[in-house]
């Protein structure tokens, strides 16, 4: 009997057992299979999710194309230049003069390409005359080096590239042989190369040209003109190009000191005419040398250029018997120099502002020819600055020597320039 029972027990007890395991076994595979079920979906949920990622994506470029269709490019557009008036007395009389105004366009395209233009508005007489200055377009090919074309300021010397702006000039005039009728060339149509670079350890900008170049008159029309050469007369006379430079040198590592040199050179004879083959060499050297002065609480502004030409034996008609040729020997220099002294380091608002300055120049043109001259001019001024762009010039001039028939006014960015002392006062703004 206790046998049977413990069989029993046994049995109850193995029954137990494999029920359990039973149901673990159920729960294994069942939970297999829940497991087998939530990675598929989640696989199914991964693909859906990257569609809609896709999407989003392609939704998101769409949208940013359309948004930088509206955004502004890089181009930029800048209104600078400069306007100026005044008055002048002497011998001839008392009378206000001047007034013209030089706008400033410059567009930029972008990064590299960029177009500029100055136009010139001046009263003469009663009537306005609209000139272009220069208009010109440069490409940057690199930052050293740019490429421009078109009509420019002829990059020979410093005083017309560089100094000639009325609110940048010293004075109410331009120097002897720099006027619109002087030796110096002013602008043309061409193209340049120009940048900076470093010669060992040496600062060096440099420009190399090449332009329609001067055009010598034959004397055929304006026999007092004869030998002369005229710039900026458009189009060009001959097929000949001139070829030219401006190499200019830092001696000092704070570049307060430049020294340049100038040249270029070629024909300047109308085409199949008795001058064709007439050509002209023009040179400058120049200088400029800012310092400031701690023991004077100024700045010191030094400034000059010696300028030469060298134009081509020729022969010209005689004024009075035009049958009836003549000759000279066509060579021409001028040079200038000044000197300015602002006392911009002062505490006294008044005195900072104002300053001194001295100039002298002097022009000798063939002997021989009708339009010889030998003049010296000196100019003393003072000058008030309202800001770092608006001037007032106080200045006196003195001019003596003997002056044939050529005239050089009206002055490079100044106001008229009739003969003999002067005295002037000339308002300046730059913008």
């Amino acid at each position: 009997m206790a046998f049977g029972q413990l069989y029993k027990i046994t049995k109850e007890i193995s029954n137990q057992v494999n029920i359990h395991k039973m149901k673990n076994l159920i729960i294994l595979i069942l939970s297999f299979f829940l497991i087998l079920l939530m990675n598929q979906n989640v696989k199914a949920q991964d693909i859906q999710s990257t569609d809609e990622i896709q999407k989003l994506k392609q939704e998101i470029e769409l949208l940013s194309k359309q948004n930088n269709s509206y955004k502004p490019g890089k181009s930029q557009f800048l209104l600078r230049g400069y306007a100026h008036s005044g008055l002048q007395t002497n011998n001839n009389g008392f009378s206000f003069v001047g007034g013209s105004f030089n706008p400033l366009l410059i567009y930029k395209q972008s990064d590299r390409l960029l177009f500029e233009t100055e136009l010139e508005m001046e009263l003469v007489g009663s009537a306005v005359e609209l000139g272009i200055e220069y208009a010109n377009i440069s490409y940057l090919l690199s930052k050293n080096i740019t490429i421009r074309a078109g009509k420019m300021l002829v990059p020979f010397g410093i005083f017309v590239p560089n100094l000639h702006p009325a609110w940048i000039n010293k004075f109410p005039t331009a120097p002897l042989g720099a006027g619109h009728e002087g030796i110096l060339p002013t602008n043309d149509i061409g193209v340049e190369i120009r940048g900076g670079s470093y010669l060992g350890n040496l600062k060096v900008n440099y420009s190399f040209f090449a332009v329609n170049g001067g055009q010598l008159n034959d004397g055929m029309e304006e026999p007092e003109e004869a030998g002369i050469i005229h710039h900026g007369i458009f189009p060009d006379n001959n097929n000949g190009k001139t070829i030219g430079s401006r190499i200019g040198i830092f001696p000092f590592s704070n570049s307060s000191m430049e020294l340049g040199f100038s040249a270029m050179y070629g024909k300047t004879g109308a085409r199949e005419s008795d001058v064709e083959d007439i050509k002209a060499l023009h040179y400058a050297f120049d200088i400029s040398y800012v310092k400031t002065l701690s023991s004077m609480s100024s700045v010191l502004d030094l400034k000059a250029q010696y300028t030469g030409v060298n134009v081509s034996d020729a022969n010209y008609p005689e004024h009075d018997d035009p049958d009836e040729l003549y000759t000279f020997d066509n060579k021409s220099k001028t040079w200038f120099a000044q000197l300015s002294l602002r006392p911009a380091l002062v505490e006294n608002p008044i005195v900072r502002n104002l300053e001194f300055a001295i100039r002298y120049s002097d022009l000798l043109t063939p002997e021989g020819a009708e339009w010889h001259v030998n003049q010296s001019q000196t100019d003393v001024g003072i000058n008030y600055w309202f800001d770092w762009r608006t001037v007032v010039k106080f200045s006196y001039r003195i001019r003596s020597g003997f002056e044939g028939g050529h005239s050089e006014e009206p002055s490079h960015g100044g106001v008229e320039e009739d003969g003999g002392n002067s005295f002037f006062i000339h308002w300046a703004i730059g913008f």
